[in-house]
């Protein structure tokens, strides 16, 4: 898909580089640094237009994120961009609405929601704005209504349980393609801000685990971070998360 038009003014800032440096100044993610100048675009994931009928403009690329963002303009004028669901075109028309039609794009509580429709931009808590379910082709399916909860089936294959007040909208994320694209050559990769990696085995014994050695020795330990942990099949995820009592089924 080829994108020719610019950002809309009114909802572009300066995206400020930190190159993966902390507040200290010391690099707290590895492998950045490099990239181009771009302009952070405010996405809606709120959907505060309630109850209004928005039109898609144009559909854009936005280079902070995987997913396309569609242009809506609002019957009173108003500009916002959304997270483009898959199929959704310029003309299109979309609202977030307790009592939305299930149509892609629109958006609803999860208890509006019927079992068995694809959703994304859910909630994790109702009116902070969607945290999950965002990125290219990502889509989760409402499997059960209960008390206060409305169960979810992520594409990881866990089960989950969201307040019935969480928004979603209806429809999985578009650029379903991004999966296949080809970066093609190292440059492209530093323009994206992403820095070169290198294997473990080629540093020395003080700047990783596997350093060291005479000759390709590094083969047949175990894999292990640069910090020495366990880099595979270890479970990183916090025991007493508080979310986990929302889990219902594992992922595998």
């Amino acid at each position: 898909m080829r994108f020719n038009s610019k950002p809309e003014k009114s909802l572009i800032s300066i995206l400020k580089k930190h190159s993966g440096r902390d507040n200290s100044g010391t690099i707290s993610v590895r492998h950045q640094g490099g990239r181009q100048k771009r302009f952070y675009r405010e996405v809606d994931f709120k959907r505060e237009k309630k109850d209004i009928i928005g039109e898609v403009v144009r559909i854009e690329k936005d280079p902070n994120r995987n997913a396309f963002l569609a242009l809506i303009k609002y019957k009173d004028k108003e500009l916002k961009y959304i997270i483009q669901p898959k199929d959704l075109k310029p003309g299109d028309q979309v609202i977030a609405s307790q009592k939305a039609d299930i149509k892609i794009g629109n958006a609803l509580p999860l208890k509006n929601i019927p079992i068995g429709v694809s959703v994304h931009n859910v909630e994790i808590f109702p009116g902070k704005g969607a945290q999950i379910i965002r990125s290219a082709g990502a889509a989760a399916v409402i499997v059960a209504h209960e008390d206060k909860y409305t169960q979810l089936k992520l594409s990881s294959g866990e089960v989950k349980r969201f307040f019935n007040d969480c928004w979603a909208t209806i429809g999985q994320v578009g650029n379903i393609e991004h999966k296949d694209e080809i970066i093609g050559r190292a440059g492209r990769k530093i323009l994206m801000g992403i820095r070169p990696t290198v294997r473990g085995t080629a540093q020395n014994p003080r700047s990783h685990p596997h350093g060291g050695g005479e000759g390709r020795s590094g083969e047949g330990m175990h894999p292990k971070t640069p910090w020495g942990k366990s880099a595979r099949g270890t479970r990183t995820r916090k025991k007493n998360l508080w979310s986990s009592q929302l889990i219902v089924q594992r992922k595998k």
